[in-house]
Protein backbone atom coordinates (compact mmCIF):
# COMPACT_ATOMS: atom_id res chain seq x y z
CA UNK A 1 0.00 0.00 0.00
CA UNK A 2 0.93 3.41 -0.78
CA UNK A 3 0.35 5.86 2.19
CA UNK A 4 1.47 9.62 1.49
CA UNK A 5 0.77 12.27 4.12
CA UNK A 6 -1.47 14.92 3.10
CA UNK A 7 -2.01 18.73 5.30
CA UNK A 8 -2.45 18.65 8.86
CA UNK A 9 -4.05 15.38 9.67
CA UNK A 10 -4.85 14.10 6.32
CA UNK A 11 -3.53 10.60 4.77
CA UNK A 12 -3.99 9.27 1.18
CA UNK A 13 -3.77 5.38 1.04
CA UNK A 14 -3.81 3.71 -2.20
CA UNK A 15 -3.79 -0.08 -2.65
CA UNK A 16 -1.96 -2.26 -4.92
CA UNK A 17 -5.13 -2.99 -7.07
CA UNK A 18 -5.73 1.04 -7.45
CA UNK A 19 -8.04 1.76 -4.90
CA UNK A 20 -7.95 5.40 -3.45
CA UNK A 21 -9.05 6.26 0.49
CA UNK A 22 -8.29 9.42 2.17
CA UNK A 23 -8.40 10.24 5.69
CA UNK A 24 -9.57 13.50 7.81
CA UNK A 25 -8.94 15.40 4.07
CA UNK A 26 -8.03 19.16 4.56
CA UNK A 27 -7.38 21.64 1.73
CA UNK A 28 -8.73 25.10 2.89
CA UNK A 29 -8.99 26.95 5.81
CA UNK A 30 -11.47 29.40 4.64
CA UNK A 31 -14.15 28.36 6.98
CA UNK A 32 -12.06 28.58 9.87
CA UNK A 33 -10.14 31.09 9.08
CA UNK A 34 -10.80 34.40 11.32
CA UNK A 35 -10.79 31.93 14.32
CA UNK A 36 -7.69 29.66 13.63
CA UNK A 37 -5.69 32.19 11.17
CA UNK A 38 -3.81 31.09 7.88
CA UNK A 39 -2.49 27.74 7.64
CA UNK A 40 1.31 27.78 7.94
CA UNK A 41 2.13 25.11 6.45
CA UNK A 42 0.67 22.91 2.90
CA UNK A 43 -2.30 21.77 2.69
CA UNK A 44 -2.27 19.51 -0.62
CA UNK A 45 -4.78 17.50 -1.72
CA UNK A 46 -5.34 14.00 -3.04
CA UNK A 47 -2.91 13.08 -5.96
CA UNK A 48 -5.82 11.63 -8.25
CA UNK A 49 -8.70 13.80 -7.71
CA UNK A 50 -12.35 12.15 -8.32
CA UNK A 51 -11.10 8.63 -7.49
CA UNK A 52 -11.66 7.36 -4.13
CA UNK A 53 -13.58 4.88 -3.44
CA UNK A 54 -13.82 5.95 0.26
CA UNK A 55 -13.10 9.08 2.88
CA UNK A 56 -12.81 8.55 6.26
CA UNK A 57 -13.08 11.31 8.95
CA UNK A 58 -12.54 10.61 12.77
CA UNK A 59 -15.38 13.94 13.46
CA UNK A 60 -17.11 16.28 12.18
CA UNK A 61 -15.12 20.02 13.05
CA UNK A 62 -14.02 21.71 9.66
CA UNK A 63 -10.22 20.88 10.09
CA UNK A 64 -10.77 17.26 9.59
CA UNK A 65 -14.18 17.17 7.97
CA UNK A 66 -12.99 19.76 4.40
CA UNK A 67 -16.89 18.36 2.78
CA UNK A 68 -15.83 20.66 -0.52
CA UNK A 69 -12.33 18.25 -0.68
CA UNK A 70 -14.17 15.45 0.17
CA UNK A 71 -16.91 15.50 -2.44
CA UNK A 72 -13.87 16.52 -4.99
CA UNK A 73 -11.65 13.81 -3.99
CA UNK A 74 -14.59 11.06 -3.90
CA UNK A 75 -15.29 8.83 -7.21
CA UNK A 76 -19.08 9.15 -8.57
CA UNK A 77 -19.92 6.17 -6.68
CA UNK A 78 -17.44 6.42 -3.60
CA UNK A 79 -18.84 7.20 0.01
CA UNK A 80 -18.16 8.80 2.97
CA UNK A 81 -17.54 6.63 6.23
CA UNK A 82 -18.14 8.87 9.20
CA UNK A 83 -19.50 8.37 12.73
CA UNK A 84 -23.45 9.07 13.62
CA UNK A 85 -23.98 12.59 13.83
CA UNK A 86 -24.52 14.22 17.65
CA UNK A 87 -27.11 15.59 19.02
CA UNK A 88 -27.82 18.34 21.78
CA UNK A 89 -28.75 21.98 22.25
CA UNK A 90 -27.01 24.27 19.58
CA UNK A 91 -24.32 25.54 21.28
CA UNK A 92 -22.96 21.95 22.85
CA UNK A 93 -22.82 20.64 18.81
CA UNK A 94 -22.49 24.15 17.25
CA UNK A 95 -18.63 22.54 16.14
CA UNK A 96 -19.81 20.14 13.95
CA UNK A 97 -22.79 21.56 12.48
CA UNK A 98 -21.00 23.52 9.58
CA UNK A 99 -19.59 20.41 7.95
CA UNK A 100 -22.95 18.16 8.49
CA UNK A 101 -24.43 21.16 6.30
CA UNK A 102 -21.58 21.72 3.79
CA UNK A 103 -21.67 17.51 3.35
CA UNK A 104 -25.87 17.52 2.56
CA UNK A 105 -25.42 20.86 0.46
CA UNK A 106 -22.69 18.66 -2.07
CA UNK A 107 -24.81 15.23 -1.71
CA UNK A 108 -22.17 13.58 -0.21
CA UNK A 109 -22.59 10.02 -0.18
CA UNK A 110 -22.56 9.14 3.55
CA UNK A 111 -22.00 5.92 5.71
CA UNK A 112 -22.71 5.77 9.65
CA UNK A 113 -19.91 3.95 11.05
CA UNK A 114 -20.20 2.81 14.61
CA UNK A 115 -17.55 2.16 17.38
CA UNK A 116 -16.10 -1.63 16.69
CA UNK A 117 -17.86 -2.03 13.19
CA UNK A 118 -16.04 -3.01 10.35
CA UNK A 119 -16.55 -1.82 6.60
CA UNK A 120 -15.10 -3.49 3.51
CA UNK A 121 -15.13 -1.73 0.43
CA UNK A 122 -12.74 -2.87 -2.19
CA UNK A 123 -9.42 -3.65 -1.18
CA UNK A 124 -9.62 -1.69 2.27
CA UNK A 125 -10.98 -2.80 5.68
CA UNK A 126 -12.16 -0.18 8.23
CA UNK A 127 -13.22 -0.27 11.71
CA UNK A 128 -13.76 2.31 13.62
CA UNK A 129 -12.13 2.44 17.40
CA UNK A 130 -13.48 4.99 19.91
CA UNK A 131 -11.94 7.93 20.75
CA UNK A 132 -12.35 10.50 22.88
CA UNK A 133 -12.38 13.95 21.76
CA UNK A 134 -10.89 17.25 24.04
CA UNK A 135 -14.80 19.14 24.10
CA UNK A 136 -16.44 15.65 24.02
CA UNK A 137 -17.88 15.90 20.62
CA UNK A 138 -18.59 11.97 18.61
CA UNK A 139 -15.19 11.23 17.48
CA UNK A 140 -13.63 7.78 16.29
CA UNK A 141 -10.26 6.67 15.15
CA UNK A 142 -9.55 4.35 12.05
CA UNK A 143 -7.74 1.36 11.51
CA UNK A 144 -7.55 0.76 7.56
CA UNK A 145 -6.16 -2.49 6.36
CA UNK A 146 -5.02 -3.25 2.40
CA UNK A 147 -2.16 -5.29 1.05
CA UNK A 148 -1.44 -7.24 4.30
CA UNK A 149 -0.51 -3.83 5.70
CA UNK A 150 -2.53 -1.83 8.82
CA UNK A 151 -2.51 1.37 9.28
CA UNK A 152 -4.00 3.32 12.29
CA UNK A 153 -5.17 6.98 12.74
CA UNK A 154 -5.97 9.13 15.53
CA UNK A 155 -7.61 11.94 14.39
CA UNK A 156 -7.17 14.72 17.24
CA UNK A 157 -8.30 11.69 20.44
CA UNK A 158 -7.02 12.44 24.08
CA UNK A 159 -5.42 9.55 25.63
CA UNK A 160 -7.34 6.66 26.51
CA UNK A 161 -7.74 3.03 27.47
CA UNK A 162 -8.52 1.39 23.83
CA UNK A 163 -4.96 1.30 22.76
CA UNK A 164 -5.13 -2.45 23.73
CA UNK A 165 -8.03 -3.39 22.61
CA UNK A 166 -8.03 -1.71 19.23
CA UNK A 167 -4.56 -3.54 18.83
CA UNK A 168 -6.55 -6.56 19.37
CA UNK A 169 -8.94 -6.03 16.94
CA UNK A 170 -6.55 -5.54 14.64
CA UNK A 171 -5.38 -8.87 15.00
CA UNK A 172 -1.93 -8.12 15.86
CA UNK A 173 0.20 -4.96 16.19
CA UNK A 174 0.00 -1.88 13.91
CA UNK A 175 2.17 -1.24 11.50
CA UNK A 176 1.61 2.45 10.73
CA UNK A 177 0.21 4.50 13.64
CA UNK A 178 -0.81 8.37 12.52
CA UNK A 179 -0.93 10.14 15.70
CA UNK A 180 -1.75 13.78 16.50
CA UNK A 181 1.17 15.06 18.50
CA UNK A 182 0.60 18.91 18.88
CA UNK A 183 -1.17 19.11 22.48
CA UNK A 184 -3.12 22.24 21.89
CA UNK A 185 -4.27 24.16 24.99
CA UNK A 186 -7.55 25.30 23.14
CA UNK A 187 -9.74 28.58 23.88
CA UNK A 188 -12.98 29.02 22.23
CA UNK A 189 -16.23 31.66 23.53
CA UNK A 190 -18.69 28.65 23.56
CA UNK A 191 -15.94 26.13 25.77
CA UNK A 192 -15.56 28.38 28.88
CA UNK A 193 -14.13 28.14 31.62
CA UNK A 194 -11.25 27.00 28.71
CA UNK A 195 -9.06 24.06 30.18
CA UNK A 196 -5.67 24.52 30.80
CA UNK A 197 -5.04 20.63 29.54
CA UNK A 198 -4.46 19.50 26.53
CA UNK A 199 -7.13 19.04 23.89
CA UNK A 200 -5.85 16.37 22.59
CA UNK A 201 -2.31 13.64 22.17
CA UNK A 202 0.92 15.61 23.85
CA UNK A 203 4.22 14.32 22.48
CA UNK A 204 4.43 12.13 25.38
CA UNK A 205 0.73 10.90 25.09
CA UNK A 206 1.47 9.98 21.58
CA UNK A 207 4.77 7.92 21.47
CA UNK A 208 2.82 6.41 24.30
CA UNK A 209 0.11 5.00 22.20
CA UNK A 210 2.24 4.21 19.30
CA UNK A 211 4.66 1.96 22.43
CA UNK A 212 0.90 0.24 23.13
CA UNK A 213 -0.30 -0.05 19.55
CA UNK A 214 3.09 -1.85 19.09
CA UNK A 215 3.40 0.63 15.48
CA UNK A 216 6.00 -0.46 13.10
CA UNK A 217 6.50 2.89 12.60
CA UNK A 218 5.01 5.83 14.44
CA UNK A 219 4.14 9.05 12.55
CA UNK A 220 3.11 12.61 14.11
CA UNK A 221 0.47 14.29 12.09
CA UNK A 222 -1.91 17.61 13.57
CA UNK A 223 0.88 19.91 13.78
CA UNK A 224 1.97 22.86 12.47
CA UNK A 225 -0.25 24.21 9.82
CA UNK A 226 -2.59 25.66 12.20
CA UNK A 227 -1.49 27.59 15.34
CA UNK A 228 -2.80 30.57 16.59
CA UNK A 229 -2.21 31.56 20.20
CA UNK A 230 -4.38 32.17 22.92
CA UNK A 231 -7.14 30.84 20.95
CA UNK A 232 -5.06 27.29 19.80
CA UNK A 233 -1.83 26.93 21.05
CA UNK A 234 0.21 23.89 20.33
CA UNK A 235 3.54 22.95 22.55
CA UNK A 236 6.69 23.93 20.83
CA UNK A 237 8.15 21.97 18.50
CA UNK A 238 5.69 18.92 18.34
CA UNK A 239 7.44 16.71 16.26
CA UNK A 240 10.78 16.88 17.53
CA UNK A 241 9.41 16.61 20.92
CA UNK A 242 7.47 13.13 19.36
CA UNK A 243 10.45 11.79 18.18
CA UNK A 244 12.24 12.34 21.25
CA UNK A 245 9.65 10.41 23.28
CA UNK A 246 9.36 7.62 20.78
CA UNK A 247 12.59 7.04 20.99
CA UNK A 248 12.88 7.02 24.71
CA UNK A 249 10.19 4.31 24.50
CA UNK A 250 12.30 2.18 21.72
CA UNK A 251 9.16 3.08 19.61
CA UNK A 252 10.38 3.76 15.65
CA UNK A 253 9.25 7.23 14.54
CA UNK A 254 9.82 9.21 11.76
CA UNK A 255 8.64 12.79 10.26
CA UNK A 256 7.12 12.67 6.70
CA UNK A 257 6.24 16.03 5.58
CA UNK A 258 3.02 17.18 3.80
CA UNK A 259 2.88 15.82 0.06
CA UNK A 260 5.97 13.39 0.90
CA UNK A 261 4.91 9.29 0.73
CA UNK A 262 5.72 7.43 3.66
CA UNK A 263 8.34 5.17 3.73
CA UNK A 264 7.30 1.71 2.97
CA UNK A 265 9.55 -0.77 5.03
CA UNK A 266 8.46 -1.18 8.24
CA UNK A 267 10.21 -1.47 11.13
CA UNK A 268 8.45 -4.99 13.09
CA UNK A 269 6.93 -4.91 16.22
CA UNK A 270 6.37 -8.24 17.09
Amino acid sequence: MKITRLGWAGLELESESGDVAVIDLLTSTEPMRERMGEAHTALPGPSRPGAARLALVTHLHQDHTDADAIAAALSPKGRLLRPAADSGPFLEVAGELEAEKRLVQLDVRQQVVREWETVTAGAFTCTAIPAADGFGDVQVSWIVEADGVRVFHGGDTLFHGWWWRAKMRAGGPIDYAFLPANGPVVTLPHRQPASPRNACLSPAEAAAAAYVLQAGLAIPIHYDALNNPPVYAQVDDPAGSFLAECAALDVAAAVVEPGQVVPDQVVSAA
